[in-house]
């Protein structure tokens, strides 16, 4: 167990550089599922990998070894070691679980909180009057899109028409699950933070794409989701805040949105089929990595286990 439990903690720093270029190269939603599987599966590997490590040193307390009929404590190398490693690891298990329960609550209070302002519409369309361009899809039952008299004004007919339907894809796909399951891995393990941003571009390109097919019109997307940025980010007056679980058309590289819309060449040879199976590869690769690592030191503890038993030789 000694050597495989550590690899699930060292995989996830190798996932950064490998979800960056996927972001870039394979299609917007193949990509934010598979970022987000991975980012999820990693995260998993190493909490296990914690609690893996915690059992050893705590067999040298007597209630621990008692309770599994221990004759011996698991551990290896010196016992000092073995129960500051457990110590280091139930520190750490403990504040990434207490870092998630209150992201999670948090998460869930600030969609209350912006639910309340959005009840005031029984439809999808919720127009706030502030002179800030803006604009934001409110996920919920039912989600809502949230938009500024200043952004309307900012954008014309067939480009507000473009707006909403990027918004609508956000709340169709449930982008919002995706950008928590993320945001929460990279709480359980530091290397993981690294993924949201190739996953939040791809969440607004895939928003993108559904845009554009549902208007018919590439020029006209990317020329909409560039106007609506650029008065966001110009604009003199200060908007209100936004939710934290907000997703906004507006958000991420949008110079690299838009010529991704209008076919960037550049971007068409980044997106080569062997760097679109490499990276792929290489995440998939970690994911793979990590999960039996879990399983090879879960099945060397219980051997060592039994043998501590005196079960086996």
């Amino acid at each position: 167990m000694i050597h495989a439990v550590w690899l699930p903690l060292v995989l996830p720093f190798l996932a950064g550089p490998a979800g960056r270029r996927l972001a870039v190269s394979l299609p917007p939603r193949q990509a934010l599922r598979l970022l987000t599987l991975t980012a999820a599966g990693l995260a998993i590997g190493s909490a296990c990998a914690l609690a893996l490590l915690i059992v050893p040193g705590a067999t040298h307390l007597h209630a621990v070894a008692a309770s599994g009929h221990l004759l011996a404590p698991l551990a290896s190398g010196s016992p000092d070691a073995v129960i500051a490693v457990a110590v280091t690891a139930a520190t750490l298990l403990s504040w990434c679980a207490t870092l998630l329960v209150r992201a999670a609550d948090r998460r869930r209070r600030r969609l209350r909180q912006a639910r309340g302002l959005a009840a005031r519409s029984d439809g999808e369309l919720v127009v706030l009057a502030d002179d800030h361009p803006d604009a934001y899809a409110l996920p919920g039952r039912p989600g809502r899109i949230v938009v500024t008299t200043g952004m309307l004004r900012a954008l014309s007919a067939p480009e507000r028409e473009v707006l909403l339907a990027h918004e609508r894809a956000h709340l169709k796909d449930r982008h919002h699950l995706f950008t928590a399951v993320v945001d929460l891995a990279g709480l359980c393990h530091p290397g993981l933070r690294a993924l949201r941003e190739p996953l939040a571009y791809a969440v607004e390109r895939s928003a993108d794409e559904s845009a554009a097919t549902s208007v018919g019109d590439r020029r006209l997307t990317a020329r909409a989701i560039g106007r609506a940025a650029l008065a966001a980010r110009t604009s003199s007056t200060a908007g209100r805040p936004r939710p934290g679980a907000a997703l906004a058309a507006t958000a991420g590289p949008v110079p690299k949105r838009v010529a991704a819309l209008l076919g960037d060449h550049r971007l068409e040879k980044a997106a080569r089929p062997l760097v679109r199976r490499a990276a792929a590869a290489a995440l998939l690769t970690c994911l793979a990595l990590s999960a039996g690592a879990s399983l090879q030191a879960a099945d060397d503890l219980h051997a060592g286990i039994e043998i501590a038993q005196g079960e086996s030789p």
